[in-house]
């Protein structure tokens, strides 16, 4: 079984095909999918996906960093989350992370100090109620690092855990070492790793397969050779062949890892997320 750690099929995307999406999805070999939330806009989409398709989804339950840019009421946001998460709605099975969350520079610089208020309270929140987090990081690397390393270290002096997976890694292997330093951190690889002059393809090579997770964050970031059209859930094993072929072992070897982290990290065996193994469509 693979385990899609980061898809967006709740999205506008997908809306004239979902079905077909996911059932293709399992052809491939996929057994779960993790949702995560943007904002309060797609909670409604992202619900109604989880009920549609039971426990071949789990949602995540966060606020995205760029729903914080000019918004003013994003404080409101981030009670809705905390909300959602002492209550979840009927029928959708729990939430199995604090997603996606984190800072994103890319876009609009401007709202720095809003980013890293909202990002340290979901961090904060999760440790709270022993949930792993979901990281979305974009040319914040540099606030990031310093905000990980001392979140996790106050989480264990307090007698808690900050833990979770930094979705769409493409940083160095210093970087991955000092994240990996700060506590049980996973790294989420996606299509990048395709990509003919990706700089994470040697990061890759230097990762230990039990520090990571495959995701495809459809209907973004599609690998090769489907690069240019919509991504989707199914293409995830493109992922997992180049990360085997970087590593020079075979397929099942990855999948069998990634798998096996990702239900440790977000729920096997009698955690929500464990009751999708071997679902079927």
């Amino acid at each position: 079984m693979l385990v899609d750690t980061h898809a967006h099929i709740y999205a506008e995307e997908f809306d004239a095909d979902r079905d077909a999406v996911v059932a293709r999805a399992g052809r491939s070999g996929v057994g779960l999918l993790l949702l995560p939330a943007i904002d309060s806009e797609s909670h409604d989409r992202l619900f109604a996906a989880c009920r549609r398709y039971g426990a071949f989804c789990r949602p995540m339950m966060g606020l995205h960093p760029t729903s914080v840019n000019g918004n003013p009421r994003w404080r409101e946001e981030l009670e809705r989350v905390e909300r959602l998460l002492a209550a979840p709605p009927e029928g959708i099975g729990g939430f199995c992370a604090v997603g996606e969350i984190g800072l994103d520079y890319y876009w609009d610089d401007g709202f720095k100090a809003e980013q890293r208020e909202a990002f340290v309270r979901q961090c904060r929140l999760a440790v709270r109620l022993d949930l792993p987090v979901a990281i979305h990081t974009r040319a914040a690397w540099e606030d990031m690092v310093p905000l990980i390393e001392r979140e996790a270290a106050a989480a264990r002096e307090q007698g808690g855990r900050l833990r979770g997976v930094f979705h769409a890694y493409s940083e160095d292997e210093a970087t991955y070492r000092r994240l990996k330093a700060a506590g049980d951190f996973l790294f989420g690889i996606g299509g990048v790793v395709t990509f003919r002059k990706s700089a994470l393809a040697e990061t890759v090579r230097r990762m230990d397969p039990d520090d990571l997770l495959l995701e495809t964050d459809c209907p973004y970031l599609t690998p090769v050779p489907h690069r240019g059209e919509r991504n989707e859930s199914g293409y995830i094993r493109y992922i997992c062949d180049k990360i085997a072929e970087l590593k020079g072992v075979p397929a099942a070897e990855i999948a069998s890892a990634a798998t096996r982290n990702a239900l440790r990290m977000f729920g096997g065996g009698s955690g929500p997320c464990g009751e999708a193994v071997g679902c079927e469509i």
